[in-house]
């Protein structure tokens, strides 16, 4: 199948940008992306509590990790408007999908 064959059937070259594996992995690479969506995964969570729980992590690290996550559709931002004002990361619908994924490949 020719370059122009496969654009029309929808299909990518693996190693492209616009392929949606090479898309996903790049989604999930990093050392604390897999452990933040388990963190989300049952319910939205806090900046410090993140922290907390990836005691390896420093806050700039973690911060980069979450706007990566934010800006790829994995995660949502919201600030939460009450005293004292905080900020939750909540799973999107594209990112439930992929902690499903990574769930069923834990042995």
């Amino acid at each position: 199948m020719d370059k122009a064959a496969r654009g029309q059937a929808g299909l990518t070259t693996p190693g492209t940008p616009e392929c949606p594996a090479e898309q996903a992995l790049r989604s999930i690479s990093g050392k604390w992306k897999p452990r933040i969506l388990r963190s989300a995964a049952e319910a939205p969570v806090r900046f410090n509590r993140l922290l907390r729980n990836l005691p390896e992590s420093n806050r700039q690290a973690l911060a980069n990790a979450l706007r990566e996550m934010e800006a790829d559709g994995l995660l949502q931002r919201t600030v939460v408007r009450v005293k004292p004002l905080h900020v939750e990361y909540a799973l999107t619908t594209q990112g439930r999908t992929l902690v499903g994924i990574l769930r069923a490949m834990e042995p």
